[in-house]
């Protein structure tokens, strides 16, 4: 994992995260790989919160994953400031060869850089195999998550 290169997300970037996340059956309901303006909005303010990292590995200048973590400072847990991962994708070529491990462990490193007390996921209910994966990496499923469409 030597040549491995975990940087911030840019706009070159934004076709093969949109493919990465449309690569499932869930995502590929709910993405649209062929109109990338809402997701060049979406990095621009990402881009300007200073609270948000969206990023991308690379491999040999090629993109092979990607996630977003977001520092939320609060009241409760005595003032604890905590991260939320999201939009973890690993390419299809790249499954299994630990990348999935290593952008979760940089998550996780840069929440304490941040001074997090917590790191929290959530995960859709029907993928049984990213739970597995959490869990290996030390996750507990402690949870029950609600969503509201607007």
């Amino acid at each position: 994992m030597g040549d491995l290169e975990i940087r911030p997300a840019v706009a070159e970037d934004v076709p093969v995260i949109v493919a990465m996340l449309a690569d499932d059956p869930l995502g590929a309901q709910r993405e649209s790989p062929d109109d990338l303006s809402p997701y060049l909005t979406a990095l621009n303010r990402l881009s300007g919160d200073p609270n948000q990292h969206l990023v991308v590995a690379v491999r040999k200048g090629r993109v092979v994953g990607t996630l977003q973590l977001t520092i939320v400072p609060g009241l409760s847990r005595k003032g604890a400031t905590r991260s939320i991962i999201e939009g973890v994708r690993v390419h299809v070529d790249e499954r299994g060869s630990g990348l999935g491990s290593r952008l979760i462990e940089w998550a996780v490193d840069q929440s304490r850089r941040e001074g997090c007390q917590l790191v929290q996921l959530t995960s859709d209910a029907t993928r049984a195999d990213a739970h597995r994966f959490y869990e290996r990496l030390g996750f507990t499923a402690s949870h029950v998550g609600f969503k509201l469409p607007l």
